[in-house]
């Protein structure tokens, strides 16, 4: 498996396909095989793309100790050097996204243009979950088949979940391949809960996409109008229906949009 050495951390990654690099960031828990393979598949035709496991998720490693937004970012950072990738567009989903922002704001020598999709600023300017939802994304000392049950209302409306019962299996099984430990899924969304741009968001130079479903749970969708009022010159693209998972509901309508938008 190809992992390398960056920011004092062994990291899994892979690289897809031929043309100016794309780094794509997953969110909490998740690891690179939670990108939709359309998605994968349709970007790579256009793009050289960057696909890896956070720290503590996957197939990266999993130390102990403070995580935050910024140190993740500083490992993306470390990351593209090491496997020799300049400067790049990034696209990060959910905590992918805040940690996008931290790169961009940190290390803007390297972002080309940002995609930001169903994520936040954090702090006390953002808008929070239902506080279900949010009691949802925290509990894990629950029966598996609960745990998942909760996922699939907190990622999708219930009708498309209704509707698509055999794609969420597909996305269950890719998904549960390298589940995320305990511990380090603790560290990351305490990291989450610590992450605020608000005040520094004006400072991002990339040209920047915000996107968002309008039924997100998670990341209410007024979080997105907030990054793209604050982020200068930023476009917000809206997914009517669209949950937190929007990009698994629409991945052809994802990948036109951000397409567009990279050129």
């Amino acid at each position: 498996m190809p992992t390398v050495e960056a920011n004092g951390l062994r990291i899994y990654y892979e690289v897809h396909g031929q043309g100016f690099p794309l780094v794509m960031i997953m969110g909490l828990g998740a690891n690179l095989d939670w990108w939709p393979p359309r998605i994968v598949e349709r970007l790579s035709r256009r793009y050289r793309l960057l696909l890896f496991d956070n720290r503590g998720a996957g197939r990266t490693d999993k130390p102990g100790g403070r995580y935050s937004i910024r140190l993740m970012a500083g490992d993306t950072a470390a990351l593209m050097e090491a496997v020799g990738i300049r400067r790049a567009h990034v696209l990060g989903v959910s905590m992918g996204g805040m940690i996008a922002q931290e790169l961009a704001l940190n290390h803007p020598e390297r972002v080309e243009r940002l995609v930001l999709a169903c994520t936040t600023c954090g702090g006390i300017r953002s808008v929070p979950p239902a506080p279900r939802a949010l009691a949802w994304l925290s509990a894990r000392n629950v029966p598996p088949e609960v745990f998942r049950e909760r996922q699939l209302k907190l990622l999708f409306p219930d009708e498309f979940a209704a509707r698509h019962r055999q794609e969420i299996e597909e996305y269950w099984r890719r998904a549960g391949r390298w589940p995320t430990p305990a511990d380090a899924y603790r560290r990351q969304l305490a990291a989450i809960l610590r992450f605020n741009s608000y005040g520094r968001l004006p400072r991002i130079q990339a040209p920047t996409l915000v996107m968002t479903g309008d039924r997100d749970i998670l990341v209410p969708p007024k979080n997105s109008e907030i990054l793209a009022s604050r982020i200068p010159g930023a476009r917000l693209e809206v997914f009517p229906g669209g949950g937190h998972g929007f990009i698994a509901q629409f991945p052809e309508r994802f990948c036109r949009v951000v397409e567009e938008f990279l050129g």
